[in-house]
């Protein structure tokens, strides 16, 4: 695959999840009630430092919880014969709590109705919300993100691939061609 354009660096990442930041505390009113829930594996990172802006804007620690949507997927067989499944985190009730679900990239919306459909097991949370670093288009379910870092139109014989440091040694985001 061939690398076609660099969207993010490792500052505008930075510059972009602050901001993301002070929407989620001026939407919510502020961090009462409110916790994050990152999808494994790029939204759990994003989902870490979030709470570690929103910590620095508002002096109040935010829960974390990690979410692993392996067994939700509605394509699972097409994924692998032996999937590999994670174990999911949350530490804390997100029953009547404010919830911001995390992800790195909102592309069809099935990965994000699967998170609903386990996010669902744990307790009924008051409210929940979306928070993407890109949206990409090309929807096949009705989502939409309450947050978004950076809308990029894309043709479908191109990937998005958030990149950070946790798991990949850098932070950027680039638009590669299949």
């Amino acid at each position: 695959m061939k690398e076609k354009a660099k969207i993010l660096d490792k500052e505008a990442i930075e510059r972009t999840l602050m901001r993301i930041a002070h929407e989620i505390i001026e939407k919510n009113k502020g961090t009462k009630e409110l916790c994050l829930v990152g999808i494994r594996t790029r939204g759990v990172f994003l989902a870490e430092r979030l709470s570690q802006y929103i910590e620095k804007i508002e002096g109040s620690i935010v829960p974390v919880g990690i979410l692993d949507i392996t067994l939700y997927r509605d394509d699972l067989t097409l994924v692998s014969e032996q999937p590999l499944v994670r174990k999911t985190e949350i530490n804390f009730n997100i029953t009547d709590k404010k919830v911001v679900l995390v992800d790195d990239v909102l592309y069809t919306g099935r990965t994000i109705r699967a998170a609903l459909d386990e996010l669902i097991d744990f307790g009924r949370p008051k409210i929940i919300q979306l928070a993407v670093l890109i949206d990409r288009g090309h929807r096949e379910l009705p989502v939409r993100a309450d947050y978004v870092g950076k809308n990029i139109p894309t043709s479908q014989n191109e990937i998005v691939e958030v990149r950070l440091a946790e798991v990949d040694g850098k932070d950027e985001v680039v638009i590669v061609e299949k």
